[in-house]
């Protein structure tokens, strides 16, 4: 049986419906958005799923990839503030937000943020000295992420993070700065040193003058201990005591027998005074001491019948 015009028109017709239905059919990818142009001019965004179009009046325009993406910032010479030339590159992460601002504020997205990165790294870095630069990077990546996502906020995109990976000074600039450092490290070394030094001398003045200081009051303590010896005894002479002076004479008589026999230069010790001298004064001590012994009484005292002589001293 042969087809009439009418079938095959209709046959024609379910096959252009098909046709259609398939190419008005489109599926976004997770991650992905779709822009719609009719005529040319942008409508409406398509987000991932099952997403239908009118095949004969619109079509896919911009295809965006809504996720965080990478963006490597090529090495650049800088000039600092003070005149340094330094080698700089760094990495800039970023992410679309709206699709049609993306797709039709800016021709070459990617070209556009890595230039404006690269313009707002050499305005930055280069307002700054190079120690500045090379201790404050941190502050460097947060100046430059907030300039930067400033100027690409009209694009529909948000610069998560702008970060410096290298600063590269040039050699002899390296060179001298490790010459800098060690000269630093010397200086701190030897004002270390001299601290040290100056400590120890006012501690070793502090004891000398603490060791001063008690030498002359035991000097002062020895000076009132004999002068409260010699008032004793001057006042039991002016009382007419003479074993107290005997006593006196003889103490210092033997002080200087032992000095002069302790002498290391001195191995003869000649005697030009008479023996019976130092008899009398040792005598004097004697009756010093009976006569305190009978005062108080005690059992040391001297028997009865007994008697003990005095030698006095003579005349010679």
């Amino acid at each position: 049986m042969g087809f009439s015009g009418f079938d095959i028109a209709i046959i024609v017709l379910v096959f252009l419906v098909i046709i259609l239905l398939f190419k008005g059919i489109r599926t976004v990818p997770q991650g992905y958005n779709y822009t719609v142009e009719r005529f040319g001019r942008y409508t409406k965004t398509l987000t991932p799923g099952l997403n239908i179009i009118n095949p004969i009046f619109e079509r896919i325009g911009a295809k965006m990839n809504m996720m965080e993406q990478v963006l490597d910032v090529p090495t650049q010479e800088i000039i600092t503030r003070d005149n340094a030339i330094v080698g700089v590159d760094g990495v800039a992460f970023y992410q679309v937000l709206n699709a049609a601002q993306a797709a039709y504020q800016v021709a070459g997205l990617q070209n556009a943020i890595l230039n404006l990165t690269m313009t707002n790294i050499r305005t930055v870095m280069g307002s700054m000295d190079l120690d500045e630069l090379l201790s404050n990077r941190d502050a460097i990546n947060e100046r430059l992420l907030r300039v930067v996502d400033e100027a690409a906020h009209p694009w529909g995109i948000k610069i998560t993070r702008v970060e410096i990976k290298d600063i590269n000074p040039p050699a002899n600039l390296v060179e001298s700065m490790g010459r800098q450092m060690m000269a630093e490290r010397d200086k701190r070394a030897q004002i270390l040193a001299a601290e040290g030094l100056k400590q120890s001398q006012i501690l070793e003045a502090e004891g000398r003058r603490e060791a001063a200081f008690r030498d002359a009051e035991a000097r002062e303590r020895s000076a009132e201990a004999e002068a409260k010896a010699t008032q004793v005894v001057s006042e039991a002479i002016a009382k007419g005591d003479v074993q107290a002076i005997n006593y006196f004479i003889a103490q210092k008589y033997t002080e200087a027998l032992a000095k002069i026999g302790s002498s290391s230069n001195n191995k003869i010790v000649l005697m030009p005074l008479e023996a019976s001298s130092l008899i009398g004064t040792l005598g004097g001590i004697g009756e010093i001491a009976r006569e305190v012994f009978k005062a108080d009484g005690s059992s040391g005292a001297p028997r009865q019948g007994s008697r003990t002589p005095v030698v006095r001293p003579s005349d010679n």
